[in-house]
């Protein structure tokens, strides 16, 4: 009986708890309906912009505030549920514009501390600020992190100011890049990754079978370093007046440890207490004291400032971000979707010209081929031209490299023109745990993807012919494309990656420049150089609140994965992704990494 009265108390607490949090919901979804239907943020008339770059995400686009995203048990219970904007590249760069000719705003106070984004994102961002530099206006930074990334940032600025109190943080010893490899655990586990590539420098699966880097891999890795420090290092140096030689030699010989010495050298204008960081701000903004400074956020500011045009013609902005998957989804770039998106933007008579913008380190060969084919319809109607952010690597540039003009940051990794093909096998995996498998097939291959055995000698050639097959059509792609011959193409192809500016110099991209450069070529080659004359309208539009809420109830893939947030995350991603295809086949055009700058 007792027993029975317990489980009776453990339900009724059960339920006040679940009525609580469903309670506290509902009101949190009333209140967020209520803020989201005020429309623009009211920012003041007068004062210092105010760009915190971690109260912000920068991103590709700009995503509607979700008010759901920090309502979770954890949050519910401790009361800390505030959401961080994400606020689009294009409408961040308009904004910083729309400053620079606002007389309501005095000067930009700039804090990079928090900034976690990809290279192409900083480069356009900084170079929105070295504009507003220009115009005639100031810009105070000051950071407490004095780190490549975030004082790649903050060097654009006027003065750049840190702190004086102990503990500041100092990481600021040029860029790397770390290679895990994973032959050796797993072996111990018992998983063999049978990998079938075309490239030399196709490194995408190399740390599954490699207990260190190949030479070509160690080659290509050094280039692209290089030539990513040349792009912050020598911006750094031109902002700071001192020649990027001077800035190396202080790099190499761990000159730069203390926030004093970034005085000492040079690149730091002085140390503040936070006291006299504020009457730096208020003397700045000339009012008696720091309370009377009225600080805009920048999120607000741009909400505020973002275009909203009328214009009948339109310019389409297609953000191709994300990796490349077959499907339908809403998550990255499904295959399916994106074509038939394509598809409208062609039959849309508004649309009279499109910017592919591209943010994607690339994926299923599959999806990649489909989304092609609709841009290759899309050209034979209108201009398109490419924009590259961050990535635009294997199936990334598989998609876009025919576009009218491809504009790229310097920054951006692109190219690795390779396939690979990944079928693991856990043959040992099942016997050290004690588990048979007997196959029982019609042919004598007909267990070529069962995962339970490994390839034999004839199978390895099979799928090697695929692979040589994808291979020999994405050369093909690429010279017919770029107009280059085909020879060329597998020469500068083999899987390498190059950055931006190496791309520029044998001919995979056209110029240096952002998505804003992009626009403004698009819209002269569509009759009409004056960009707000225009509509410019982005696809896939944005997820509407309820649909992010909708969402968060759904099964998000690999989040309950145990590897999550380990270097075995991707293997174990293969695995999934390779099981629950259809046709047991999968094939990638996929750049090896991914690189944030922090």
């Amino acid at each position: 009986m007792k027993s029975f009265w317990k489980t009776v108390l453990a339900v009724v607490v059960g339920t006040i708890i679940v009525s609580i949090i469903s309670t506290l919901f509902f009101f949190s979804f009333l209140g967020a309906l209520s803020a989201g239907s005020s429309g623009k943020p009211v920012i003041p008339k007068s004062g210092v912009l105010d760009i915190n770059m971690a109260q912000f995400n920068l991103a590709e686009q700009t995503a509607e505030e979700n008010p759901f995203a920090s309502l979770t048990p954890a949050t519910l219970m401790s009361g800390d549920m505030e959401n961080v904007p994400t606020v689009g590249l294009l409408d961040a760069v308009n904004a910083v514009h729309a400053a620079a000719e606002d007389p309501g705003v005095k000067y930009i106070f700039l804090r990079p501390d928090g900034y976690a984004s990809g290279i192409a994102h900083a480069e356009e961002f900084r170079a929105a600020l070295k504009a507003f530099h220009d115009s005639g206006k100031a810009i105070v930074a000051y950071t407490e992190n004095l780190a490549t990334g975030s004082y790649y940032i903050a060097s654009v600025a006027d003065k750049v100011y840190s702190t004086s109190y102990p503990g500041a943080m100092t990481n600021f010893n040029g860029i790397s890049s770390q290679l895990i490899f994973l032959k050796d655990v797993l072996d111990k586990l018992g998983i063999n990754i049978q990998l079938i590539r075309h490239g030399k420098y196709k490194s995408a699966g190399e740390m599954y079978i490699r207990s260190s880097a190949s030479p070509e891999n160690l080659e290509q890795n050094q280039v692209m370093i290089n030539s990513i420090w040349k792009t912050l290092g020598g911006a750094i140096a031109e902002s700071r007046g001192i020649e990027l030689a001077t800035l190396e030699a202080m790099i190499d010989r761990l000159e730069l440890c203390l926030p004093d010495d970034f005085v000492e050298k040079g690149l730091v204008d002085e140390l503040l207490t936070r006291e006299q960081l504020k009457s730096k701000l208020a003397d700045l903004a000339v009012v008696e004291k720091y309370s009377q400074v009225s600080m805009i956020p920048f999120a607000d500011y741009a909400a505020a400032k973002k275009k909203v045009s009328t214009a009948k013609d339109k310019i389409a902005i297609i953000y191709a971000d994300g990796e490349i998957v077959e499907g339908s989804g809403t998550q990255d770039i499904a295959g399916k979707r994106f074509a038939r998106i394509i598809s409208d933007i062609r039959e849309d008579e508004s649309v009279k010209a499109v910017v592919l913008r591209v943010n994607s380190p690339g994926g299923s060969v599959l999806a990649s081929d489909r989304i092609k084919a609709e841009i290759d319809l899309l050209r034979e109607v209108k201009p398109v031209v490419a924009s590259y952010g961050s990535y635009a690597a294997s199936g990334g540039y598989w998609i876009s490299n025919a576009c009218e003009k491809i504009y790229s940051d310097a920054g951006t990794l692109t190219g690795s023109i390779g396939v690979f093909s990944i079928i693991p096998e856990g043959s040992k995996l099942l016997k050290k745990v004690g588990v048979g498998v007997t196959t029982v097939s019609s042919a004598r291959h007909g267990d070529l993807y069962s995962m339970f055995k490994p390839l034999d000698a004839a199978e390895h050639a099979y799928m090697q012919r695929s692979v040589e097959d994808i291979y020999d059509r994405f050369t093909s792609i690429v010279a017919e494309g770029r107009g280059l011959e085909k020879d060329y193409v597998d020469e500068i192809g083999q899987g390498r990656v190059w950055t931006g500016t190496d791309a520029l110099g044998i001919g995979l991209v056209d110029e240096i420049g952002t998505l804003e450069d992009a626009l403004r070529w698009t819209a002269d080659l569509a009759g009409e150089p004056d960009l707000d004359k225009w509509n410019i309208v982005g696809y896939p539009a944005p997820e509407d609140s309820m649909t992010q809420m909708l969402q968060m109830f759904g099964t998000k893939p690999y989040d309950d994965d145990i590897f999550s947030g380990t270097p075995l995350e991707k293997t174990a991603r293969v695995f999934r992704q390779w099981w629950s295809d259809k046709d047991k086949t999968y094939t990638f055009a996929r750049m090896p990494y991914e690189i944030v700058l922090e």
